[in-house]
């Protein structure tokens, strides 16, 4: 069976919903190959890492940075998932208050350093909240179920 793991940081209620929507449509697209975990990042470890096969990360935009807590994430499993999981398919969201540049390229120069591959092109869910950011985390969670069942990644 394989693991998609869901690590995001939601210290709100609103990125709490986005975090539950990749969780649900992850769920319904997963079919009976793929488990699927939302672990936040201040519990999860490098052996979730190391046990999964796709990863979808969750951040706010702190300060033009990533949250402490997805960075305290990183952190943690960087030195033992470094050799063990290169090329790991993941995928990034940002609930960006701003522009999300910079927590996007805070993100990106730690996973170029773990060489994970992105599945797609972050999804930055900039300015004040809108239901549609919940409905495109419904959609990133479910296409990364739906690539981990067929085989793509």
């Amino acid at each position: 069976m394989a693991n998609l793991l869901i690590v995001a940081h939601a210290p709100s209620a609103n990125t709490r919903q986005m975090a539950e929507a990749a969780l649900a449509g992850a769920r319904e697209n997963a079919e009976e190959s793929v488990e699927v975990r939302w672990i936040p990042p201040l519990e999860a470890t490098a052996d979730h890492v190391l046990n999964s096969q796709a990863l979808i990360l969750g951040t706010t935009e702190n300060l033009g940075y990533m949250s402490g807590a997805l960075k305290d994430f990183f952190d943690r499993i960087y030195y033992p998932c470094l050799e063990r999981k290169q090329g790991l398919s993941y995928a990034l969201y940002i609930r960006a208050g701003h522009d999300g540049t910079g927590t996007r390229r805070g993100v990106q120069t730690i996973i170029t350093g773990l060489k994970w591959r992105a599945v797609q092109e972050p999804l930055l869910c900039r300015g004040e909240f809108q239901p549609k950011f919940v409905e495109q985390c419904r959609e990133l969670g479910a296409a990364m179920a739906a690539g981990l069942a067929a085989g793509i990644y």
